[in-house]
């Protein structure tokens, strides 16, 4: 069949991307779902950070790409051999297929999923096909989703089904922004209600974490970021205290807030700086998560005796350590309860050829979440 693409044929182009428009909508050839895959009609897609490390080569990839990973969909046509899904439902997709069988799969660790994993840098999909052509030439997809697209064909273990009357706007953000931010809070941090927290980085995926510490109950929570309205909105969603990591005495005045640093800090910037910041704030005994995607050649530099002689614990996060089909349902319920009030992120509702402005927004530090609605 026939849909409209989002293709980003070279990585690095040359900002403001509103005048080298990187990213090109075109006509593509999808081939009819394979074996244990499914054509998705797609209905909302999310900018995220991980989508632009793409564009400005901080993730390389194979080119041609069709991008766009965070998203929800209407299921239209199932492959061979798939029986829970048919046409018709609605889905939340996953930017890392999980196999089921691998080691990490068998051991609950869906995110770290190998051949999902291979897939995913590989530009395939699970089965290891491609399944988008624009002009004869084979395209590459984007973990496996490709949601800046009008339609999409993907392994039906990137998709999780939800309840058809949740709103798929605010479902679209499910699969990335709340499944990284609020998993990396509740699943890989722990984080125990009574406890300090500091989230830094306060883009879309960090202020969804913000939300899981406010619905966790934590009763500090400190806003890290270098953008002042940023730091303000944090405060609306229940952060306790702000801070500019730039101020000359910021570690000094959160361990002040915080009788010694704080219990959990969760780094979602993508940076090194931000992730040392992150540690540096985080007490003794305490425990530093980072869901951030820092260019591949960033190095960190810790003082290592700090590791053994006060129990610090630094760990990485990826995907929120979640088990997408376990954990997107239980946040959807926690958004309909009010608890993840996830609507207040998003801050654009653009259409897809307004992609390229999207993005300059996003990489100008001017939006939170944008999602294309189709």
């Amino acid at each position: 069949m026939k849909a409209q693409v989002t293709l980003l044929r070279e990585a690095g182009a040359a900002r403001p991307y509103t005048e080298s428009r990187p990213l090109e909508i075109v006509e593509a050839t999808l081939e009819d779902p394979g074996p244990g895959e499914l054509l998705i009609k797609m209905a909302a897609a999310g900018l995220c950070h991980s989508d632009l490390s793409v564009i400005n080569g901080d993730r390389p990839r194979d080119m041609p790409i069709a991008l766009g990973h965070e998203a929800s969909g209407v299921v239209e046509a199932v492959g061979p051999g798939v029986t829970r899904f048919a046409p018709g439902d609605h889905v939340v997709m996953v930017f890392i297929a999980s196999c089921g069988h691998c080691v990490p799969c068998a051991e609950g660790r869906p995110a770290l999923c190998e051949p999902g994993a291979k897939a995913g840098v590989e530009g395939t999909l699970l089965s290891g096909d491609r399944r988008i052509e624009v002009g004869g030439e084979k395209v590459h997809h984007h973990v496996g989703v490709s949601a800046f697209s009008t339609h999409a064909v993907m392994s039906e273990h990137s998709c999780v089904k939800i309840d058809k009357d949740l709103p798929l706007d605010r479902a679209a953000l499910l699969g990335c922004a709340v499944l990284t931010g609020v998993g990396a809070v509740l699943n890989s941090g722990h984080l125990k209600m009574g406890e300090s927290c500091a989230i830094v980085g306060l883009g879309g995926v960090g202020l969804a974490a913000l939300l899981g510490a406010v619905a966790a109950g934590a009763e500090t929570i400190v806003a890290v970021d270098l953008a002042e309205d940023k730091r303000a909105f944090a405060l609306e969603l229940g952060a306790t205290h702000v801070i500019d990591p730039r101020d000359e005495d910021a570690i000094a005045l959160v361990k002040e807030w915080t009788g010694g640093g704080v219990n959990l800090a969760v780094e979602l910037a993508g940076a090194a700086p931000a992730l040392k910041f992150a540690y540096d704030i985080t007490r003794r005994g305490g425990v530093t998560v980072t869901a951030g995607l820092p260019n591949p050649a960033a190095t960190l530099e810790l003082p290592a005796v700090s590791l053994t002689a006060e129990e610090r614990t630094l760990k990485g996060s990826y995907v929120g350590s979640c088990v997408p089909v376990r954990d997107i349902p239980r946040f959807a319920r926690m958004m309909r309860q009010g608890k993840l009030p996830i609507e207040r992120l998003m801050t654009h509702r653009i259409r897809l050829n307004e992609i390229n402005e999207g993005f300059e927004r996003l990489a100008a530090g001017e939006a939170i979440r944008q999602v294309v609605v189709f």
